[in-house]
């Protein structure tokens, strides 16, 4: 299971604020906590390099290799090459590795019998096995240079490209953890539990405040207001009239599939207005991807989650300038990898 983004920033506030510290923003935080997070992913190979040359156990729940395998599961993934950009020089023996590949692991050619393996052999290598007849690369035994985030397929397809020619297994990044927030009315961080998606509405955000009703609106406040347009399903907005003529529109449900400039335009008959048109157009500020709202859990398991935590003071101690922050944080630190390599 994942460290909650939460848990995580509320237990280094406590912290901090136990020991009268100082404070660390969510943006502070949400910077340490990816910087943290990579850390922590990238021990992973190291301790599994390590523990791969040791003695393995055969104890149920001992088995530290186990374990950091277990570990690498959440990010391992498979899929094929992705599309040669436009304009770009597209042959038919040339793939593009996946956007978000992190680590190689291997690559099958599925255009052979039963999807057999790729070999990667470097440019030397390459030239040796086309000197024999017996190891000229064919479709059942293929080789591969990698090269430049691309694999270059011998033997040369003689039919059409396809991305799903190939498909890579290999190790993604995590994902950035992000504390996302809203401003309250006294100006403090209040949490977003919402996951966070660039292209999904702010959950409880505003989108407009609007005046222009007439003099017939009714102060009040109204859920589910009807509205025609946008191209998205799914959302459903509030509306608070302040005063006669002024109205605050906020997103109760963010729906999906909306983008920027698309145009909702509520009947003002329904809030007691008179009958024009409100009309609300979608800017980049009302999506996740331009504002604070939305959130990301760590993406490495709870069982890093005292490491996690030891880390992101160790570097608070940085942001706040307080060089015991960073000398209590990094003993702590020492002792735990002093008992996990034991």
């Amino acid at each position: 299971m994942a460290i909650n983004v939460n848990t995580a920033y509320t237990t280094v506030l406590s912290i901090l604020n136990k020991e009268q510290r100082g404070y660390l923003t969510p943006d502070e935080f949400n910077k340490i906590g990816t910087q943290v997070q990579l850390e922590v992913f990238e021990k992973f190979f190291e301790d599994y390099n390590q523990y791969i040359r040791m003695p393995k156990t055969n104890v149920e729940f001992a088995s530290r290799m186990d374990h950091i395998m277990e570990e690498f599961q959440v990010f391992e993934k498979s899929g094929p090459s992705i599309a040669i950009p436009a304009g770009g020089a597209q042959t038919n023996n040339i793939y593009n590795q996946p956007s978000d590949l992190h680590r190689f692991g291997s690559v099958t050619y599925n255009k052979g019998v039963n999807s057999p393996p790729i070999e990667i052999v470097s440019n030397r290598e390459y030239n040796q096995l086309r000197l024999s007849p017996l190891t000229l690369p064919t479709a059942n035994f293929p080789v591969a240079k990698y090269n430049q985030n691309q694999i270059t397929v011998f033997p040369t397809v003689t039919d059409n490209y396809a991305n799903t020619d190939v498909t890579f297994n290999y190790i993604r990044k995590p994902l950035n953890p992000r504390w996302g927030y809203s401003i309250g009315s006294l100006g403090q961080y209040i949490y977003d539990a919402t996951v966070f998606g660039a292209d999904l509405l702010n959950n409880g955000g505003v989108l407009l405040s609007y005046a222009g009703l007439g003099t017939t609106g009714i102060v009040g406040d109204y859920t589910a207001v009807a509205y025609t347009g946008g191209t998205g399903t799914g959302l459903v907005i509030n509306a608070k009239v302040i005063t006669t003529s002024t109205v605050t529109f906020t997103i109760s449900t963010p729906g999906t599939g909306y983008v920027v400039g698309d145009e909702i335009a509520v009947n003002a008959a329904q809030l007691g207005a008179t009958s024009n048109l409100v009309t609300i157009t979608l800017t980049a500020a009302d999506f996740n991807s331009g504002s604070t709202f939305g959130s990301t859990d760590f993406e490495v398991s709870d069982s890093q989650q005292t490491e996690v935590i030891l880390e992101i003071l160790k570097y608070s101690g940085i942001v706040i300038r307080d060089p015991q922050i960073i000398q209590a944080a990094s003993r702590e630190l020492a002792q735990e990898e002093v008992n996990s390599k034991r």
